[in-house]
């Protein structure tokens, strides 16, 4: 059940429109759900069942259901099932896809397959147990709170990076990582996404919502120009809030990598890293 469960829930994540019928019946979210869409997740509302209205949330290829209760006053996080035991969630899910027609069920079938192989997405940041004091204290809390997908192997040492898509020295950048260093677990690259154009900020909005970004951004820089659609319908404020980020610390280059060194040290670089042999030196300790 659960091949079948996944494969609908990117269905209906990427519906670009929804049915008249939906969207005048959407009702408001709640204020905790709204923070999520204003935190750049992807949201898609399922319709009502049993007196709840149901949503799907995506953030860094993570999804989660809601139920929200008709006066809007409270909601439950979970899948519904009925009085018999059969999933209303998948039905719901179900429902959706046949009203966005057959055509994006090829588009979605080999994300179920990689995803899984690939867990993709982001994972939660892990809390820093000290006072941030410092400007690189607290550009490191910053960067650390972005939206950012992961590139590479859990527990390898992280090197956070803001990329835009079409940045040229972005690529060479993720090419000169790849193959010695991301691909041999000896870093893992948490990529935050930005755009300073509308093409490149929707290439960007869709890697945070696509299921499997790592494929989706390899595929990119072997030059491969339908891997990041731009779509218009992509909730773009998981990216807004990335840029701000950069705003914020006045940085305009891309890409701009942050990282913390065995020492403990918050070091940056701007531009594309000329002696990578150093940078993992210093991010491993040896």
């Amino acid at each position: 059940m659960r091949h079948h469960f996944v494969k609908f829930l990117f269905l209906a994540l990427f519906l670009l429109q929804a049915t008249p019928a939906l969207a005048q019946g959407t009702p408001p979210l709640p204020p905790p759900i709204q923070n999520l869409k204003d935190e750049g997740a992807q949201l898609r509302y399922l319709g009502q069942q049993n007196g709840l209205d149901g949503w799907i949330a995506i953030k860094g290829g993570q999804e989660q259901y809601f139920y929200v209760t008709k006066d809007g006053q409270a909601f439950v996080m979970g899948v519904l099932f009925d009085r018999d035991g059969k999933m209303v969630t998948l039905r719901q899910v179900k429902e959706l896809q046949d009203q966005s027609g057959a055509e994006t069920l090829s588009f979605f079938a080999e994300e179920e397959a990689e995803r899984q192989a690939l867990s993709g997405g982001a994972t939660a940041a892990e809390p820093v147990n000290q006072e941030f004091k410092t400007p690189s204290e607290q550009l490191y809390d910053d960067v650390e709170s972005a939206n950012w997908i992961k590139l590479g192997r859990d527990g390898a040492p992280v090197l956070y990076s803001f990329m835009d898509p079409q940045c040229p020295y972005c690529h060479a950048f993720m090419n000169d990582l790849r193959a010695n260093y991301i691909e041999n677990g000896l870093v893992q690259v948490r990529m935050i996404p930005v755009g300073f154009r509308a093409d490149t900020k929707a290439q960007a909005a869709f890697l945070l919502a696509v299921p499997n970004p790592q494929r989706r951004w390899y595929e990119h820089l072997a030059g491969d120009e339908t891997a990041l659609p731009i779509s218009a319908d992509i909730n773009e404020q998981g990216v807004e809030r990335n840029l701000a980020i950069m705003q914020s610390w006045k940085v305009n280059v891309t890409p701009f990598s942050v990282y913390r060194a065995k020492n403990g040290e918050v070091k940056i670089i701007q531009g594309r890293a000329q002696d990578l042999a150093q940078l993992i030196s210093d991010l491993n300790g040896s």
